[in-house]
């Protein structure tokens, strides 16, 4: 394969990736139930632990499942049709491939093209392409996640953990030939991505004004 046709895929799954991540799974469910748009109250963000204070449990599960979707066909896009495997395609060219493809899904869920460049955090966006590419290191992350959000509350915290924990448990299963290069560089930009994306949950939990898990949209914004 030429070094064009390489860039041309790599962007096509970037763009594929970002187009896909732009479905504003929040909006399209708050729009399903009730007419509520999750931008109009709490964080003002359009993921699943806003939904869970603007419309309930129900509606946050669907959100969950519709973005975590969201990050895994990205990536299975970008495997399977734009980068497959052959004769001139490397596991490791792939690999890139696919990486672009969730960093492009990443974008689009914070940046969507469809509401004026608004969205999530890119937690179970991100989480969903690392699923795909290495589940072994989405097992660490939640396990990272479940234990400061049970004994905090502090959602945010624990996604920050989650990321944190996916980058460098993958980065270890790279050392150790359980994965490529791409995937683990992915996860920590990935992971950096996500922690900034938090920037203003960082500032209310050094604070001590962060919204706990419970809490309603009208606590706080």
């Amino acid at each position: 394969m030429s070094p064009v046709v390489a860039v041309l895929r790599l962007v096509a799954a970037a763009v594929a990736g970002y187009l896909l991540g732009s479905i504003p799974s929040g909006v399209v469910v708050g729009r399903i139930f009730g007419n509520v748009d999750p931008r109009a109250s709490g964080s003002g963000k359009t993921g699943a632990t806003n939904v869970l204070r603007t419309l309930g449990p129900g509606p946050a599960a669907l959100v969950v499942i519709m973005d975590v979707g969201k990050g895994v066909v990205a990536v299975l896009l970008a495997r399977y049709l734009i980068m497959p495997l052959g004769p001139d395609v490397t596991p490791n060219l792939r690999g890139w491939a696919e990486a672009f493809a969730g960093f492009g899904a990443l974008l689009g869920h914070n940046f969507s093209i469809f509401i004026r460049f608004t969205g999530g955090r890119g937690v179970a966006t991100g989480g969903g392409a690392c699923l795909a590419m290495n589940p072994i290191a989405v097992v660490c992350a939640i396990v990272a996640m479940v234990i400061p959000i049970v004994t905090t509350r502090y959602v945010s915290l624990g996604s920050m953990a989650a990321a944190s924990a996916a980058g460098l448990s993958d980065v270890v299963l790279t050392a150790t030939g359980h994965d490529i290069v791409p995937h683990a560089v992915f996860m920590v930009c990935g992971a950096s991505f996500i922690i900034i994306s938090h920037h203003d949950n960082i500032r209310r939990l050094l604070a001590g004004t962060e919204r706990k898990l419970g809490g309603n949209a009208a606590q706080q914004k």
